[in-house]
């Protein structure tokens, strides 16, 4: 098992690892609060990639992250994930509703 220290290259290896192997590709993140840790792995029995981070500005990455392995389990691992965001694009279409006046 092996810990990632760049984000980047964690995201990338994870990507490739589910696109190679989708059915058998597990995600898993793990919380523990008493030490403030948040681990995620991604594995398939062979390869395991870990990512530890004790960050807080790091859960808006495993927020995309999530969002992006959704998206490539509902639509096949061949799909176009450059369009999947995190919660901020959401937050923004729903602050522009109701601003301004009616007319």
């Amino acid at each position: 098992m092996v810990y990632y220290d760049s984000w980047e290259e964690f995201v990338d290896r994870s990507l490739e690892l589910f696109r190679n192997d989708p059915i058998a590709t597990r995600y898993v993140m793990k919380y523990r609060h008493c030490d403030g840790k948040l681990v995620l792995k991604v594995t398939n029995n062979n390869d395991c990639l870990k990512f530890k981070t004790d960050q807080a500005q790091d859960a808006k990455k495993m927020e995309k992250l999530n969002n992006i392995f959704f998206a490539l389990m509902t639509r096949g691992p061949d799909a176009d994930i450059s369009e999947v965001s995190g919660k901020e694009q959401a937050d923004q279409q729903q602050s522009k509703k109701g601003r301004g006046r009616r007319q």
